[in-house]
Order: structure tokens, then sequence, then C-alpha cells
């Protein structure tokens, strides 16, 4: 209260003194008059009184006035509080204590709507009865007064809730025995963000139109404080995010493998990874702002063409291209990628994301090399082959022996030419038996052993594609001769095959070990192909009944003849053999 306005106050209360002991004195005089015979006037008494109650009434005005004039001022002060902090906690909770303050209410409660969950959240408590660490102790309050103050968006004051016709048969009203309810909503740009909700279940009327007004307006600014640091709030955990995921992305940015380098519009750098760096052997730091031209070493006309169509065509592309470097040639898979504009499609530069492909390169030359010495079955399932223990395992194959010329027609020949000439044929034979995914076991001089069914390529059909391996082959030496300018009569060739159980695995040591197969199988294979004539294509009994069992087609594509058993060295039984012929 002010100077003036206590002042005022006090003359009032003065003046209601003085009068009080003017009525007094008047009093008794009127009783000594009396005495007399003599009397005041009548009026003379209801004057007093009617000043009096004028004195008393001008007092109450002014103690409102004040009153009222202190809350505004309280409010102007407590509002330019909370909007100095952008923190939402500290906001909810001086905006709690300015409203009890204010209205000078029993309990309070802020609520705001959760708009994820499409609820309404407790924000902040001013009950002795609820218990903040017991899940179990909700406020009690009347969940209509909040619905009906958010529907229609307009406070809501009940100076007797109890008594309140519009109240009237609200269970939580009853059973919370309310007496005073002041519910305001919280409007932020036209929409309902929560509610400040207070009451008193002791005491009717503690609230009146004046702590209405108040609230309301205190209300306006509550929200406005309360939506900019929610605000605050959401942006903060916003660039929390952006920061953690960008820290996440230039983590993973760094750390892998492949190359990345980004330009602008213009070619300049602007992105370029410690992977790049090491590949094109740069310093990361000192590229960044260079021309890609500067960079890339030693531009070839197909990666500059290639560069030139991504940006007209404004489509992916991708090069296998060598760079000269500091370190070295080195080979890289390139891919270009446009860059456009998020809210457009022009232009933004170019990704390029190599991968430094040298070593494997190197390895895949390596392993071309080693196919020219070992079966290239053998070499793509080496780890197979190593898992075989010493002794290997039996299994049923059907084993192929190939003799491609004889040296005795080639007694003319110089050896160099001669051994030239036995090449030609080995590789076309090689050829054959590579396309029916037979596995070569080895060359003996101008032989080859060739193993179908194998723990390298299992098959179920392994004698039919042993056939059309050898049916190959002779189809192959013809067009070989008609190279060569030669009609041999009869051909070179002589070729036997079995199927049977033969034991299949490494044999050898520790430190040098030989992937093949041994058993009578094999045996009886090298004697077919012996006992044949040349340009005979020479199989057994069992290999007939394997093709026959695993290709039950009755159209068989090829034609058997029968020829007379023969008996091998080291069998006692002789052994049924068919020359092949195709259809």
């Amino acid at each position: 209260m002010t100077d003036s306005a206590s002042s005022l106050l006090q003359e009032l209360r003065t003046a209601r003194t003085s009068l009080d002991q003017i009525s007094e004195s008047l009093q008794s005089q009127a009783d000594l008059l009396r005495q007399r015979g003599i009397a005041l006037p009548s009026t003379t008494a209801q004057a007093i009184s009617s000043l009096k109650a004028d004195f008393m009434r001008l007092e109450g005005q002014v103690v409102e006035a004040q009153t009222e004039l202190g809350q505004l001022r309280a409010l102007a002060t407590m509002s330019a509080r909370i909007t100095t902090t952008l923190d939402v906690d500290t906001v909810l909770s001086e905006t709690m204590d300015i409203v009890i303050a204010l209205t000078r209410a029993e309990r309070g409660y802020l609520i705001l709507v959760n708009e994820a969950e499409g609820t309404l959240e407790f924000r902040i408590i001013r009950d002795d009865s609820v218990n903040p660490l017991r899940a179990s102790s909700v406020p009690q309050i009347s969940q209509t007064i909040l619905r009906e103050v958010m529907t229609t968006r307009q406070p809501l004051l009940a100076d007797n809730a109890y008594k309140d016709e519009r109240l009237q048969g609200n269970a939580s009203v009853a059973n919370f025995a309310l007496r005073s309810v002041l519910c305001v909503p919280l409007l932020l740009r036209e929409k309902v963000i929560g509610v400040v909700y207070v009451d008193n279940r002791l005491q009717s009327g503690v609230f009146t139109e004046r702590e209405k007004h108040t609230l309301v307006a205190f209300a306006s600014t509550a929200a406005v404080a309360i939506g900019n640091a929610m605000l605050y709030a959401d942006i903060q955990r916003l660039l929390n995010e952006i920061t953690r995921v960008k820290a996440l992305m230039d983590n993973v940015f760094e750390s892998i493998g492949s190359g990345v380098i980004a330009t602008d519009a213009q070619d300049i750098i602007t992105t370029f990874n410690r992977a790049a760096a090491h590949i094109l052997a740069q310093n990361p730091d000192e590229s960044i702002g260079q021309p890609l031209r500067t960079i890339l070493p030693r531009f070839s006309s197909g990666l500059a063409d290639l560069l030139e169509m991504v940006r007209q065509s404004q489509r992916p592309s991708a090069l296998e291209t060598e760079l000269q470097t500091l370190r070295g040639t080195v080979i890289v898979n390139l891919k270009l990628n446009p860059l456009r504009g998020s809210s457009d499609d022009s232009q933004q530069g170019l990704a390029l994301v190599m991968e430094d492909i040298t070593r494997q390169r190197a390895r895949e030359q390596q392993i071309n090399m080693l196919k020219t010495y070992l079966p290239p079955a053998m070499v793509d399932n080496i780890q197979t082959i190593s898992s075989l223990a010493l002794g290997g395992e039996r299994r049923e194959v059907t084993c192929v022996f190939v003799e491609v010329r004889p040296f005795s027609t080639l007694d003319d020949v110089p050896p160099i030419q001669a051994l030239s000439l036995i090449d030609r044929y080995l590789s076309v034979a090689t050829a054959c038996i590579h396309d029916t995914q037979g596995v070569i076991d080895k060359y003996m001089g101008t032989e080859i052993m060739a193993l179908y069914n194998t723990q390298l390529s299992p098959q179920q059909n392994h004698a039919w594609l042993a056939i059309e391996a050898a049916l190959l082959m002779r189809d192959a030496f013809v067009r070989l001769y008609r190279e060569q300018g030669i009609n041999p009569q009869p051909h070179f060739y002589r070729i036997g095959l079995h199927s049977g159980v033969a034991t299949l695995g490494n044999v050898g040591s520790l430190n040098r070990r030989n992937f093949t197969a041994l058993g009578d199988t094999v045996n009886l294979a090298k004697r077919l192909q012996e006992n044949a004539q040349r340009g005979q294509i020479i199989i057994s009994q069992e290999s007939l009944e394997q093709l026959q069992a695993a290709t039950p087609s009755p159209s068989l594509p090829y034609r058997f003849v029968e020829l007379p058993p023969i008996q091998v060295k080291g069998r006692q039984q002789v052994t049924r053999i068919y020359e092949v012929f195709r259809q």
C-alpha cells in the first residue's frame, strides 16, 4: 500500500473515530436534555448513523482498491519475472506460486495438454494431500470443471461450488466437498494448451470477480511464457539431437572404408573424408576448398567425360579407373551421384564414392594365374578342401580318363612345337570338362584325369555330365582337326569313364597336400581308357546304370553300342562296356 493510500485510510479511520466520539457525546447530552424536558432533533442521530456508514463504506472501497492495485502491481512484477526465463520447469513452478499468491487459494494445479498422448498432465501441484512419490496419489479435483473450461475456453468461477446450479449433479464436486473454485484456460494463439485450477474445500466466497479477472490477465501472460519455454525446450532437444546425429554421422563418415568426396556446383570440394585422403595420398584439410581437378590426380579422359555426363544428365554413374598418386598407381571403383537442392532439382554439385580395389584386382590376377595350374573348382573352394582330413572320405563319383593325342603321332614334329600342339589339345579337353562342372584331378603328359560329384561340386547326374563332357571333347577335337587342316583316321583321342565309389580327400603331409581320388573306380576308368581304340569313348555298365537312374528320360540323346566285355588287370570279374555316340 502506498504512503498516500495509507494516509487517506488513516484519515478516514481518524474521522470515523471522531464521529464515534461525537456520537457518544451527543448521546450523553441527549440524556441530560431529556431530564430537562428538551429533545434533540430526530434527524441528528440518523445523520450521524448515515455518516458512520458512509465512512465505513469509503474505507472498504479504499481497502478494496488498494488490494486490487497491489494485485495488479504484483501481477506485473511476476509476469516480468516468468517471461525472462526459458526453463520450462522454472516457468511452470513460478507461475503456480504467483497464482497461489494472487488468489490466496488452498490448493492449486497447473495442468497442460499432452498432445502426443491426448491426455491432461498435472505438471505443477500445490496440494499437501498429494504425495508426488506415490503413483496412486492423485489430485481430487473435478474433471467436469476441467472439461468445461477447455471446451468453452472460458474461465469458471464458483464461489460456492457445492450449491452452484451449474455444477449440480456433479459427483466429484459433491464427493470432494468443493466450495470455492476458480479455473482459467491457458490460451496460446487461440489454442488451449492447459488450465490453471485453484480451489478451497473449506470456505465459500474466497474467489471473486476480481480474482477471476486478475487470473485471466495473468493466464494470458503465463501461456505465452509457457509456450516460449516449451518451444525453447523443443528447439534445445532438436539442437541436441542434431548435434548428436551430426557427431554420429561424422564418426561414421570418418570411419567408413570408402573414400567420399563432395563438391559444390562449381566443382569445389566441400567434403573430403580420411579414406579418400588415404586412397589419393592427399591432406584432407588442405583438400577442402580446392577444385576437384587438382585433387583427382591425372584426370583420364574417360573420367572427365563421365563427370561431365553426370552433370548434364543428373543421373548416377560408375567407372573403374586407374589413378596415379604419390604412392603409385591406384585402381578405384568410382561411383558418381549428382547432388540436388532440397527445394528444387537444381544442381548442387557431385558426390564421389571411391573404393580402392588395387589389392582386390591383384588377388584376382593371382587367382586367375593359379587357375591355370590348378582346377578352377579347387581354387574357388580351397576352404572346403582344406577342411577335409588327411585320408579323405568315400563317395560315389564318375571318373574320366582322356588321352588327347599320343606322342607317337608327333614323331616328326620338333619337341617345342609338339609341346605347343599338346597344350592346344589339353586346353580343348579342359574347357569341355569345366563347361560340365567337372574337376580336373591331374594332367599326366598327354592325358587328363577328371572327377564328377566331388565334395567341391556335388552332382546327382554325374555320369550324364561326364558322358556329355566326353562327347563335347569329340566335337571340339573335330573342329581342332579342321583348324589344323588334318583329317586323322582314326581320331587321336581315347576316353574311358566309370562310375563307382572312390576315396576322395587330401593326401600328403601337413605342409603339402594334394586333393585326389583313389580306389578301384579310378583304376577301372584308367583301364577302360587304355582299352579304348583311338576315336572311341568307352563307358562301363555301372556308368550306364547311374545315367539311367539319375536321368530316367526314355529319349536320351545318346546311343550306346555294347562291346565285348573285357577282363582288366586287378579284377576277377569281366567288365561290360559300351561305346557312346550322339543320336
